[in-house]
């Protein structure tokens, strides 16, 4: 999908570098991070490029397919496939010897072994969540892998009071001691905030690198700021309608900028009556609901014109709070059409 000239996310490259580096220095070990769905849809060969340059060194995706997308890292820099491994991936990971993946099963661990005999792998453990990850009663099947780090994930960190991160704690406790030599990851963005008893020896920050907070202790830096160009202004008499279903009616004259931005963007047409942008130094509501493409806002006293960029207040926390809808969709949503510009 190409990217739209009257479309753009502005992308704070110094706000990402700094933001990994307070969960960095927050777990007191390395960070990986986790740029698995293009970066959050941020754009992952960029993303990597500028935590490289902080001083990040691993980096996660989901599949193979996404490893194949984003190349080869800068330097040593190593790759993990979260999603781990089967044979139809043989292909893929045989020419990408920097890429490692997280194995989850027994099929897997053996499929690894069949066809990468002593080439370096992880090991997902499962310890209350009941996703991804073999059993605790299953690590003798890292007898004969090339073991780097073995992983946990945790269900509830995002929750301060929830019991189970410490229940998971303790179980990944018992996992690492049971694998002495191999590095031990549990925590999330999340996890990282919950203490250093969560941190092990490397821990995987994702949301909270791109601007989100996924506990009430994190401290992020916004990354991501979307704009879009004013296609239309006209002005609309008290008591006219605008836009689908006659939703929203001028309570007084009123001008109105229609902007090239819309659902199919990644805005959800539930997002309306909670989104702010900002037209002429002024903040501006939405006029009516959100469009595939398009989206009407009430610019009345506003110094904009037809051309001129207008930006959303992409505060993530706030717009989760307003909406219900998490700060992991409203990133993931954000579409191809968006020319993503670094500062």
């Amino acid at each position: 999908m190409l990217a739209s000239p009257a479309l753009r996310l502005v992308l704070d490259g110094e706000a990402l570098a700094a933001n990994w580096r307070w969960y960095q220095g927050r777990a007191g070990v390395p960070a990986a991070a986790a740029v698995k769905a293009d970066a959050y849809g941020l754009g992952a060969r960029e993303v990597v490029k500028r935590l490289f340059a902080a001083g990040c060194r691993t980096f996660a995706v989901s599949t193979w397919a996404e490893a194949e997308a984003l190349g080869r890292p800068p330097g040593e820099a190593a790759v993990l496939v979260l999603h781990g491994f089967c044979g139809a991936d043989m292909p893929a990971a045989a020419t990408m010897p920097w890429a490692r993946p997280v194995l989850n099963t027994p099929a897997q661990v053996g499929a690894w072994k069949a066809e990468f005999p002593g080439r370096p792998a992880d090991l997902m453990v499962e310890t209350g969540m009941n996703r991804l990850g073999v059993g605790v009663h299953e690590l003798g099947l890292a007898e004969g892998l090339r073991l780097v780090t073995v992983h946990g994930h945790l269900a509830t960190a995002d929750i301060p009071d929830h019991p189970m991160a410490e229940v998971q704690r303790v179980r990944f406790v018992q996992v690492a001691g049971a694998l002495p030599g191999v590095a031990a990851a549990l925590a999330n963005s999340a996890g990282v905030c919950r203490g250093r008893q969560f941190s092990f020896d490397l821990v995987r920050p994702g949301l909270g690198l791109y601007g989100g907070r996924p506990h009430p202790a994190a401290e992020p830096r916004p990354v991501v700021r979307p704009e879009a160009r004013v296609l239309q202004l006209r002005t609309v008499a008290e008591g006219e309608p605008v836009g689908y279903g006659a939703a929203w009616v001028a309570r007084r004259p009123a001008r109105i900028a229609t902007i090239n931005l819309g659902y199919a963007d990644g805005l959800l047409r539930a997002l309306g009556p909670h989104l702010r942008f900002r037209a002429g130094g002024r903040a501006v509501p939405v006029a009516g609901r959100i469009s595939m493409d398009l989206i009407a806002l009430d610019v009345t006293g506003a110094e904009v014109g037809e051309g001129d960029w207008v930006a959303l207040d992409f505060d993530l926390p706030q717009l989760e709070a307003a909406s219900g809808v998490s700060q992991y969709e409203l990133l993931a949503l954000l579409s191809r059409r968006y020319a993503r510009i670094w500062s």
